[in-house]
């Protein structure tokens, strides 16, 4: 069950979504107690698999007519008027088994078509397919259902009606299922958007805090809070420089604790997340349109904290810290400028080009806090540079790393997760386009080519040069038309690709790194 928490104005909608699982044979009485039911066959439907599905006699005329292995919508011939919507399975080229991408993405549509009429009993059925196919399908199915009822904030005068599914029923299985690891990725896919979509008046530095304080309590997270003046006397001049400029002194970075029980204190992984609440650009401004939904330059510190969550439901048997560097890049009198140089923690000056490259300045001295702390993994997410998105567009995020044989590894944890990714290089020579005259280093390049692979490789020199590190530019973070099973707008993308990466990727990664690195124990 999915701890409550947070205040008032900024907390999720209840997730109270009971999932029911039925196993034996699929009975009338059952169906016609749904406000709405999927069916899920195979691609093609075998003739006497229609003896199977509820009215299955006049679907099969209907499906006919339109078509076989065409998704079809009716009604059941009962006093509900139940809906159903019978979705063929897709396939993937030659394959009866669908990449993961092309099934969420299935599977959203599937769920939108099945949500269209607000149905507070929804059941699902899957016939004809094998007992692994089915989970998977299932899995797929519980995700996007969990996308689509979810009520995202909304401030109307006159409230909306409570929407979303109250109970999901899975009927005529052959065995239950363990639905642990898909209903903990859903709750925290929603946490992440849900926190990504709050309107900037709403989560301030200081309600974020207190939301995420509240949700440490929940989870018995030991939460550690370095404020401004902490931070001036560890030396961040990195992130101060960004949160100087800002109306309150509610900025600052905020750590979080996991440790199960007999894990020891030492983390093995640390995650961090770019919490910029609000980003104006600072004194280079950004454009209008450029700056209206600057609101989620927070979201990867909220995908950040929501994969803690899963890890901590999951029972993750390693120790985790998490990271946020929470602030506003605001405009003003006291704010930073271009050509003004800096300290970060480790020593390092930074010569500031461009104020609205803000993020690798907060994230460098976090970066150096959780390096310090021994984490043996390090992962960071940020909405960090507009270049990525243009190189990626919003189907995919960027990813980059200190250690090269990482690529393939991450590659196959987007492909598997269905949150597709793509490793851009990190050779040396790229530090030339940083080389200041004046600093150890320039924030950014002043043409701005390959910005993504420079803001990489400047968050690099903040990292241990002996810990592996993983960079995630989350162009992917919004979409416009939906993602996977994820409805328009904010994503939650990278809560599955790090869970696949630290479970079905494990072996992988402790062949490629040594048994320091958290690997999959169940």
């Amino acid at each position: 069950m999915v701890k409550q928490f947070l205040m008032s104005e900024i907390r999720p909608v209840d997730k109270k979504m009971q999932v029911i699982q039925s196993v034996g044979t699929l009975t009338r009485a059952a169906t016609d107690k749904l406000d709405e039911l999927i069916v899920v066959t195979p691609h093609n439907i075998p003739a006497l698999l229609w003896k199977k599905i509820p009215d299955g006699k006049t679907l099969g005329l209907l499906s006919k007519r339109i078509g076989q292995s065409k998704p079809l919508r009716s009604r059941l011939n009962n006093q509900r008027g139940t809906g159903v919507s019978l979705r063929p399975l897709i396939k993937s080229g030659q394959q009866d088994d669908p990449a993961a991408y092309p099934l969420l993405k299935w599977a959203g549509e599937a769920a939108a078509t099945a949500l269209a009429e607000q149905p507070k009993m929804l059941g699902i059925i899957v016939l004809g397919l094998t007992p692994a196919q089915t989970a998977t399908v299932i899995n797929a199915l519980l995700l996007a259902v969990h996308a689509h009822s979810f009520q995202l904030p909304g401030y109307q005068s006159k409230k909306p009606g409570k929407r979303g599914v109250r109970k999901l029923s899975l009927l005529g299985l052959e065995e239950r299922l363990d639905l642990d690891r898909g209903l903990s990725e859903a709750h925290a896919i929603n946490l992440a958007r849900w926190l990504t979509a709050l309107p900037p008046n709403k989560l301030t530095a200081g309600t974020y805090r207190k939301a995420i304080t509240e949700l440490a309590a929940d989870y018995q997270w030991k939460s550690t809070f370095y404020n401004q003046t902490k931070l001036k006397k560890l030396g961040a001049g990195a992130f101060l420089a960004v949160s100087q400029g800002n109306a309150d002194k509610e900025a600052g970075i905020l750590r979080l604790q996991y440790r199960p029980a007999g894990a020891g204190k030492k983390p093995k992984l640390a995650l961090v997340g770019k919490g910029i609440i609000f980003d104006t650009g600072g004194n280079n401004l950004k454009p209008f349109k450029s700056m209206l939904d600057m609101h989620e330059d927070m979201g990867g510190s909220a995908v950040a904290v929501a994969t803690l969550q899963a890890l901590t439901e999951l029972e993750f048997p390693y120790p985790v810290d998490c990271w946020l560097a929470i602030t506003e890049n605001r405009i003003g009198p006291t704010a930073y400028k271009s050509r003004d140089i800096v300290t970060a923690i480790n020593g390092k000056t930074i010569e500031v080009i461009h104020t609205d490259a803000e993020g690798r300045m907060v994230l460098a001295d976090t970066l150096t806090l959780a390096g310090s702390h021994g984490a043996d993994l390090i992962i960071d997410y940020a909405t960090l540079t507009g270049a990525c998105h243009y190189a990626l567009t919003d189907r995919y995020s960027g990813v980059f790393s200190n250690r090269a044989p990482l690529n393939n590894v991450m590659t196959q944890a987007g492909l598997s997760s269905g949150e597709r990714v793509w490793p851009f290089p990190m050779d040396a020579d790229f530090d030339d386009e940083l080389k200041s005259k004046v600093a150890d280093i320039l924030q950014c390049s002043v043409g701005g080519e390959a910005d993504q692979i420079l803001a990489a490789r400047f968050l690099q020199r903040f990292v241990p040069d002996d810990t592996p590190w993983i960079h995630i530019d989350l162009s992917a973070v919004t979409n416009k038309s939906g993602l996977g099973q994820i409805p328009a707008g904010v994503t939650g993308f990278g809560v599955r690709f790090t869970l696949n990466l630290l479970y079905e990727q494990a072996e992988n990664m402790t062949d490629l790194l040594g048994d320091s690195i958290p690997v999959n124990a169940t």
